[in-house]
């Protein structure tokens, strides 16, 4: 009887983390902690409708169009929180020449709709990248696409249905969802293989991309082990460089490094735009 008991409790928590993991996986707020005007950046407030029946929302985010701007910088932003934890950060690009487009997923922010999925993320960004080439008429090559940690995956499945786009940064991402896991509790509890239903499998993507792939990562890092990114790197078949910052954990990378990390991205990108200049 005990052991009948038990079995139906370990057979409920099983279902239980297999309807209930997308709420331990993303993490949003909806409260915004700062906006454009309070760092004096000039923005636009964009508004997308997506999706239909239950999974309609519109998604919330900023325009920050730079004058002296010839790229576009998506950025796409990881699990937890929302643009405006993230708007300081994009500064960085505003400041090197970049307009930004800062987006928040359905269900973060002021976004509406759904809880996020990781089928939804993909479908949000590739909105936002319409709203860039359809919207505001920038070409493919014109836009650089930047995904820090669950950002990241986001944007490696973005820039295999874009492979055109001019260059990919991904900071502090992860070889795939079922990797990260391994490392916890999880796995010596309960059948992760046949509970998993948010993949995000980018170790299976990158050998597709075409574009020049820039990886970033802490040494440090607590959250995803920087070896996940020297995996990504070894898979990439395309033009790639991989940046392994000492004592940098998952988010204050840029902070420890200074004025190193826009001067690593310019030359990155410089590199390539002169690569692709000396193509017949």
């Amino acid at each position: 009887m005990v052991l009948g008991a038990g079995a139906i409790a370990y057979l409920a928590a099983c279902g239980w983390l297999g309807w209930q993991q997308a709420r331990f996986l993303y993490l949003p707020f909806a409260e915004l902690q700062t906006t454009p005007n309070q760092l004096n950046l000039s923005f636009e407030t964009v508004e997308l409708p997506i999706g239909t029946g239950d999974a309609a929302g519109t998604l919330h985010g900023w325009w920050l169009p730079n004058p002296d701007a010839t790229q576009v910088l998506l950025y796409l932003h990881g699990n937890g929180g929302n643009i405006s934890v993230n708007l300081a950060h994009a500064q960085r690009f505003y400041n090197m020449g970049f307009s930004v487009l800062l987006m928040d997923y359905r269900g973060y922010g002021q976004s509406s709709g759904p809880f996020p999925s990781e089928t939804r993320l993909y479908e949000d960004a590739a909105a936002f990248w319409q709203y860039l080439t359809i919207e505001q008429g920038f070409s493919p090559e014109q836009i650089v696409v930047y995904g820090h940690s669950l950002g990241g995956a986001i944007a490696i499945e973005l820039a295999t249905q874009q492979p055109d786009m001019a260059a990919l940064i991904v900071q502090s991402s992860f070889t795939s969802m079922r990797e990260v896991i391994r490392s916890t509790w999880y796995e010596q509890i309960f059948p992760i293989d046949l509970l998993l239903n948010q993949i995000f499998d980018s170790i299976g993507r990158v050998s597709q991309l075409q574009m020049p792939v820039f990886y970033i990562h802490g040494d440090s890092d607590t959250t995803i082990p920087a070896e996940m990114s020297q995996q990504l790197y070894d898979a990439t078949a395309s033009p790639k460089v991989l940046w392994i910052v000492p004592t940098a954990d998952h988010n204050n990378l840029a902070s420890i490094v200074g004025d190193e990390y826009p001067r690593r991205i310019q030359l990155f990108l410089s590199k390539q735009q002169q690569a692709a200049g000396d193509l017949p």
